[in-house]
């Protein structure tokens, strides 16, 4: 795990060349489904490598950092 400013950012490791962004919002327990990850995402409160991000099936390539802005606070991971 990397710190970035006051918030960790989880390392997320992928076997294959990319992951899509709503695949990964479920992999990492913040999404139940396709249908709530596309929930997360069209509430503008997902963001990749700095730009909002709105589109689940974005592709996510390794280096892109995810934040994800929750009623708790900001995750982070970053696709290794």
């Amino acid at each position: 795990m990397r710190h970035s400013g006051d918030m960790d950012i989880e390392d997320v490791p992928i076997s294959g060349d990319m992951i899509r962004l709503g695949q990964l919002l479920k992999f990492v327990g913040l999404a139940e489904s396709g249908a709530h990850a596309a929930q997360i995402v069209t509430s503008g409160d997902v963001s990749v490598s700095g730009e909002s991000e709105t589109r689940r099936g974005r592709q996510l390539l390794r280096g892109d950092v995810v934040l994800v802005s929750l009623p708790e606070g900001t995750r982070g991971y970053r696709i290794a």
